[in-house]
């Protein structure tokens, strides 16, 4: 097969599909196989939820794969509305799928991780949406006060918070009605959960820095720390790569993208000082290794670039059986 067939492959929609149903596949397998423990670690500023805070049942393992396969079908439309890759293409979302795959405690049951993740690419549809316009205000403060809401339960959603409030600057949206938008966003889920009193002050919790590893086995550990450090040193190594073409792109595509390094950096910071919710931030850090792979494929014209595609579907898959059956 020629090397233009390969690439095209892999751009279409069925190479997609192939990867959604791997992670279906991995998902299902963890949990019928039930080695995936739960990560009791996480609070937020009022109250407390852990990184994974459902069983692996059957029904958890759905809906946490539903999710996943719908972040990555918002991420192809938000490339479609937005054009902040190049060309359209579907190996992104297969990316992400199967970077997804490659970690049970991630993959197999609902966990904060994702649905972090989802709110990073709904965020990111409104946030797209005001480029330079300087009456963005309901979608500043409804950003703004989902993700404080979020906050309340665990202190992850802080990194978004800071995230899309130097997003919507680097829109150019956030001018003093904007920011005070942003404020009274932040505040408003505070106000009516004191003001019902469901919450008081004195529920008000610091931030927990705890050792992850006091969750998880020393082996199932070892596998994980690996493979999110061999994710994270890819994401910058691409990004690094990418950003040499994409500094030629128009401005308002260099902002679009600005905003993918930005939360690959806070997600990197987010894992260091709470580690204890260390993969909490890895969907979102494969979701920005998926958008640096969607820009390699459309930008570059080295030939065999097919083969780190191959090559990640045998790293993802030796990961799963790794962190399965240690």
């Amino acid at each position: 097969m020629h090397d233009a067939k390969i690439i095209e492959f892999l751009n279409s929609r069925t190479f997609a599909v192939v990867a959604a149903i791997i992670l279906v596949v991995t998902a299902a397998v963890a949990t019928m196989m039930g080695n995936v423990p739960p990560v009791d670690v996480g609070n937020g500023i009022f109250f407390d939820l852990s990184a994974t805070p459902f069983d692996a049942t059957a029904l958890t393992t759905a809906v946490n794969v539903a999710l996943i396969v719908g972040i990555g079908l918002l991420m192809l439309l938000l490339n479609k509305l937005y054009n902040f890759v190049k060309a359209f293409t579907f190996v992104g979302a297969a990316t992400f799928f199967l970077l997804e795959s490659a970690l049970p405690v991630c993959s197999s049951t609902l966990n904060v991780g994702t649905i972090l993740c989802m709110m990073l690419v709904l965020g990111t549809l409104m946030l797209f949406g005001t480029y330079e316009n300087k009456y963005a205000q309901r979608p500043i403060f409804l950003v703004a006060c989902i993700l404080a809401f979020g906050a309340m339960f665990n202190w992850a959603f802080v990194a978004l918070i800071v995230a899309f409030m130097l997003g919507f600057a680097y829109m150019r949206a956030l001018n003093w009605k904007g920011f005070l938008a942003f404020l009274i966003g932040l505040f408003t889920p505070f106000w009516i959960v004191l003001g019902l009193g469901i919450a008081s002050p004195y529920d008000f919790k610091l931030i927990e820095i705890n050792s992850v590893w006091d969750t998880l086995e020393t082996g199932q550990l070892r596998a994980m720390i690996i493979w999110i450090v061999a994710v994270t040193i890819t994401t910058i190594v691409l990004s690094a790569i990418n950003l040499f073409r994409i500094y030629n792109y128009r401005l308002q595509l260099r902002v679009y993208n600005a905003f993918f390094l930005l939360v690959t950096l806070v997600s990197v910071i987010g894992m260091c000082v709470d580690y204890r919710d260390m993969l909490i931030f890895v969907p979102m850090l494969n979701l920005c290794l998926s958008v640096q792979v969607a820009h390699s494929f459309t930008i570059s014209t080295f030939p065999k670039r097919y083969v780190f595609m191959f090559l990640l579907l045998i790293a993802s898959l030796a990961a799963f059986v790794s962190n399965l059956l240690l």
